[in-house]
């Protein structure tokens, strides 16, 4: 279940990616823009801003973020990316921090990129932090009895094999990892908390998830020490891709 406070609770730095991803789109008047896995819709009104003229449809797997978008006023849906598909006046389909969760997904964006009209462009950005040590310390500290729950390898591929997988469009692939300034109490595991460990506290009852948290905490604060000012630095990188198709 995801938690849309807690997501947002870091809404600036879950944004910035966002808008780089749409700055690189050059579309100038789509008909139809499809914002795929909304979470929680605060995004999705920089789509409207971008193309006044143009539908804009939304729609996430999690009924809690669609409520959530909802309560702001967009028209979001209940879908899941694996069995959405295009309308034929899609000109521009983003999907933001989306597909990571999905371990089909280089098939689907090949499925897209092959429904979507000529000229149409798709924009797509992933976390590319696997092997970071907040995944790997959480690993650790799941151990056997939670390996279940955690996909075997890395959930995306490299920003070379997502150009090789959309070659025959015109595409752009680049990555960055943004030296993040976090505040807070245990900030990196607050951060971890509303994406990386949901599958971890799905798995827990409320005793076995503090319980978990309470043994993942000082490890994190070792890999991320606090500074003077009571911030720690966390490095994300991210992968994003856009192609314009043919």
């Amino acid at each position: 279940m995801w938690d849309p406070g807690k997501y947002l609770s870091f809404s600036d730095h879950r944004s910035r990616p966002f808008h780089e991803l749409i700055a690189r789109v050059g579309a100038e008047s789509p008909r139809r823009v499809v914002d795929a896995g909304c979470g929680p819709g605060h995004l999705t009104p920089l789509l409207s801003e971008r193309w006044p003229g143009a539908v804009v449809e939304a729609f996430d797997s999690s009924p809690e973020m669609v409520s959530s978008a909802r309560s702001r006023g967009i028209d979001a849906a209940v879908e899941d990316v694996l069995s959405w598909k295009p309308a034929p006046d899609t000109d521009v389909l983003v999907t933001n921090a989306v597909l990571q969760w999905v371990p089909s997904h280089p098939a689907l964006l090949s499925d897209w990129a092959s429904s979507l009209p000529s000229g149409a462009w798709l924009a797509m950005q992933v976390p590319g932090n696997f092997s970071g040590a907040s995944h790997q310390l959480t690993r650790e500290v799941a151990g056997p009895s939670l390996a279940h729950v955690f996909r075997s390898g890395v959930p995306v591929l490299e920003p070379v094999e997502y150009a090789e997988l959309l070659a025959d469009h015109e595409v752009d692939v680049w990555e960055t990892t943004y030296v993040q300034r976090l505040t807070g109490a245990d900030a990196v595991l607050e951060w971890i908390t509303g994406t990386a460990l949901r599958p971890v506290r799905a798995a827990l009852d409320d005793a076995g998830w503090e319980d978990f948290r309470a043994r993942l905490a000082p490890r994190l604060r070792s890999a991320y020490p606090m500074r003077a000012d009571g911030t720690v630095w966390f490095p994300f990188r991210r992968i994003f891709v856009v192609a314009r198709i043919r």
